[in-house]
């Protein structure tokens, strides 16, 4: 999806925010060929055939390093997703981002994105004064397609959550994906901080450590350097 010049269609009386269903949220033009949901943003319809070829296809072109260029992808997405959402949330509510609810606002930023196909979400946010949030992904697009390949895939997903915090915040945050779908879980876990916490997260992950155990590990101060 790619965002286009806001041109919101606001309902003109007590706007109705419920602007979910199929009919509601989604613009067909097909003389102009164009998709364009309720926010202004371009969309395009593809199959999972394509999500795989993607995959697959970064894959034999640059081998392990795919992962890190969808991470990056991500980035950039969540980067410009974060301006193009401000707009239109300001826009629609009349309500700077910076004054509203935390939890009303990040559910608003994705109920577009689970309209969109990228599935459903949960943030605890226990750990914000620690420094770190997790997310459970539900249904997400990329481990449903890849199916059981026994290793987080979802690098795409933690970009864009890296990509739209750190923009949102006004400060550099990471992500990594600690539980996948695609590792026979039953949704995908990831966890956003601060450099520091990721890597500490990225080892624990390699030496075998469970999505639980990392959590454990976190909230008990562990992966922190002590003055």
């Amino acid at each position: 999806m790619t965002a286009t010049p806001i041109e919101l269609r606001l309902q003109p009386a007590a706007q109705r925010h419920n602007h979910y269903s199929r009919e509601d949220f989604f613009c067909f033009d097909r003389p102009q060929g164009s998709l364009l949901d309720w926010t202004g943003g371009r969309n395009i319809l593809v199959s999972e055939d394509f999500i795989l070829g993607l995959q697959q296809g970064l894959e034999e072109e640059v081998g392990d390093a795919s992962a890190s260029l969808m991470y990056t992808i991500g980035q950039e997405w969540g980067r410009s997703d974060a301006t193009h959402f401000s707009q239109w949330y300001e826009e629609e509510y009349r309500r700077k981002t910076k004054q509203s609810n935390l939890m009303f606002l990040l559910e608003t930023w994705w109920w577009p994105l689970t309209s969109q196909g990228w599935g459903r979400w949960e943030v605890d946010t226990e750990n914000r004064r620690q420094g770190f949030i997790f997310i459970n992904l539900f249904d997400s697009a990329v481990a449903r397609t890849l199916g059981d390949v026994g290793k987080p895939v979802c690098h795409l997903y933690a970009g864009l959550f890296a990509g739209f915090f750190s923009a949102m915040v006004e400060r550099q945050l990471n992500c990594i994906e600690i539980q996948c779908y695609s590792m026979g879980e039953s949704y995908c876990k990831f966890l956003l901080g601060s450099k520091e916490r990721i890597d500490a997260a990225a080892f624990w992950l390699n030496e075998g450590a469970s999505a639980n155990e990392i959590t454990q590990k976190l909230r008990s101060g562990e992966g922190v350097a002590k003055a």
